[in-house]
């Protein structure tokens, strides 16, 4: 969307004291854990873009409660699953022994949005270890919701997925939608159903030192993730809250409630 488009799906200008008060409308409190989803461009023309969309979250949440959100780094994954797009067969060795380091405190996120990259960015967000799939965190547990981040498996119940469903969070779906959703794969790693896995390794710094991990995982999949979307919202309508911030339909999603359900589903859906 360009910034002509933006313009246009706004009658004035979405600024960091309008998200506040959209955000309180739509349910978001005060010292709450809030895992974030976002695509700035759906909220329309935003004065100060990603940085006032970060300003208003934390102004909701204050420090006392706890903000998070995705800080993936697909460019550590296996370069030769790599498809949009792939690279020659040739290069894929090249990539593997060349990649830098990931650094929680630097690596810039990919495919994230630029709110989450943002965020990543403000001096006192904290970040989780994993080379792949971090998260970054601020507030009051914000530590202990990225602490341990656990190589293998790691959106299951040794990530900051689990740390969120354990303190009764809830997601934020800012404009974006379940295909979105990482909560959803928490229940992937829950539920009992047949799953293919994999192994990966990419480099880190421990201690100072460049290493590289070797870690497994399960093979995730987000193909019926709008489909469990849509089933939860019909049988757990109370688990949801609907409105629009700016210009963008938004979704408060209690973490728990969809978890749990998720691990049902995939259990009934996924044979």
């Amino acid at each position: 969307m360009g910034e002509h488009d933006a313009v246009d799906r706004v009658d004035e200008p979405v600024t960091v004291s309008t998200l506040v008060d959209d955000l309180r409308d739509l349910g978001v409190e005060r010292g709450e854990t809030l895992l974030v989803h976002s695509s700035l461009s759906a909220l329309g023309w935003v004065c100060g873009d990603a940085q006032a969309v970060v300003d208003a979250l934390r102004a909701v949440v204050t420090d006392s409660g706890t903000l998070v959100m995705p800080a993936h780094t697909g460019q550590y994954t296996d370069p030769e699953a790599w498809s949009n797009p792939p690279v020659p067969d040739d290069w894929i060795e090249t990539i593997r022994a060349e990649r830098p380091p990931f650094r929680p405190e630097s690596t810039p996120t990919r495919g994230m949005g630029a709110v989450a990259e943002c965020f990543r960015g403000y001096p006192d967000t904290v970040r989780s270890r994993h080379p792949t799939v971090s998260f970054a965190a601020w507030g009051a547990d914000a530590e202990a919701v990225v602490a341990d981040h656990a190589y293998d498996e790691g959106l299951g119940d040794g990530s900051p997925l689990a740390e969120v469903y354990d303190r009764d969070g809830t997601v934020l779906l800012l404009g974006t939608d379940y295909e979105t959703n990482t909560s959803v794969h928490l229940a992937e790693y829950r539920a009992a159903f047949p799953k293919d896995r994999a192994t990966n390794e990419a480099p880190v710094v421990e201690d100072g030192d460049a290493v590289r991990v070797e870690y497994e995982d399960i093979e995730t999949d987000t193909s019926d993730f709008a489909e469990l979307g849509a089933d939860f919202e019909d049988e757990r309508p109370e688990a949801v809250e609907r409105g629009t911030v700016g210009a963008a339909e938004a979704r408060l999603v209690d973490q728990p409630a969809l978890v749990d359900y998720a691990v049902e589903w995939f259990e009934s859906n996924r044979v």
